[in-house]
């Protein structure tokens, strides 16, 4: 019998979801403490650090933590938007404890991705940003909502879910390889639409009932 992805019934709520509240939240309050110098360490013990940098340390809840933190107001505006665009739906149907499940392995999953990319490359400066699970989520969208229209805002144009979540991935494929876009962990998103869609097929796979 199939587990399935999504509540049958789907509980009410409001205009932002608990879950995304809750994020939402959390990553505003890690931004403004972000902005005084007191808590200057806050990038030093949470933000990722590749293995062996000589700028910082890893630590093995950094795949968690540094996804709380950003490097800007852009940074976190885009992130947050992303989030809440694209995770009312999702969070709604997953429900609150599989979407934080699903939200959390696409942080994660970036995460191992961008060390395995820093091991690779010699980087040796830290990773910030909610994007590996906010790359998740639009995969997750796009799988669930394939002919959904959504207007992108750069260029302004509008497109199906389902070719939004390609352009997307094809965009920070080229950039990853590329270098085209210096300071931006490209992999690192590709890792978290990677480690959600495992996590949705393993998700969608017969269980077998003894």
């Amino acid at each position: 019998m199939n587990t399935p992805i999504y509540n049958l019934r789907p509980r009410r709520q409001g205009a932002i979801p608990d879950v995304i509240f809750m994020l939402l939240v959390a990553n505003g309050l890690m931004f403004a403490l972000q902005q005084f110098p007191a808590f200057s360490g806050i990038i030093h013990s949470l933000a990722l650090w590749p293995f062996g940098s000589p700028y910082g340390d890893f630590y093995p809840w950094q795949l968690v933590t540094y996804g709380l933190l950003h490097g800007d107001m852009m940074h976190i505006l885009f992130n947050m938007f992303m989030l809440w665009m694209f995770g009312r739906e999702l969070e709604r149907l997953m429900g609150p404890r599989r979407f934080l499940t699903y939200y959390l392995t696409g942080v994660v999953g970036a995460g191992i991705v961008q060390l395995i990319v820093a091991g690779m490359q010699g980087g040796g400066y830290p990773t910030v940003g909610a994007s590996g699970g906010v790359f998740a989520l639009l995969l997750a969208f796009g799988m669930t909502f394939p002919n959904r229209m959504i207007m992108l805002m750069f260029p302004p144009i509008p497109m199906k879910a389902k070719y939004m979540v390609i352009l997307f991935g094809l965009l920070e494929l080229y950039l990853g390889v590329s270098g085209n876009a210096p300071g931006v962990a490209n992999f690192a998103h590709l890792g978290g639409m990677l480690f959600g869609f495992v996590l949705l097929r393993y998700w969608s796979r017969p269980r077998r009932r003894s």
